[in-house]
């Protein structure tokens, strides 16, 4: 099934089906310069806030997504599958190139 991805701040959606990464289906979007780093949970890089929405979290490091984090609806993209429709807000890393691209 795909859910629609919504990046508050930008008016940009996107689909992503529900065996997918939340950043697999923002890499669709065409971005250059969309920081993926490791695509794997260990480096942090993709960190965003998921605002509304159900979801499936992948084991991520807790060096970069503290359990605190993680109850705030923290995460990171490349570990996170949709379960409905979603509404995130990217932060750190990935933050400069998606909310306020040169």
């Amino acid at each position: 099934m795909k859910y629609q991805i919504v990046i508050e701040g930008t008016g940009e959606q996107y689909p992503c089906d529900e065996r997918e990464s939340v950043l697999e289906g923002m890499a669709r979007l065409g971005r250059r310069g969309i920081p993926v780093g490791c695509r794997g949970g260990g480096c942090g890089v993709c960190k965003v806030r998921i605002l509304s929405g159900e979801y499936v979290a992948k084991v991520m490091s807790r060096a970069h997504v503290s359990a605190a984090e993680l109850s705030d609806g923290i995460v990171l993209a490349c570990r996170v599958l949709p379960g409905s429709d979603l509404s995130v807000e990217v932060t750190g890393k990935m933050k400069k190139t998606i909310v306020n691209p040169k």
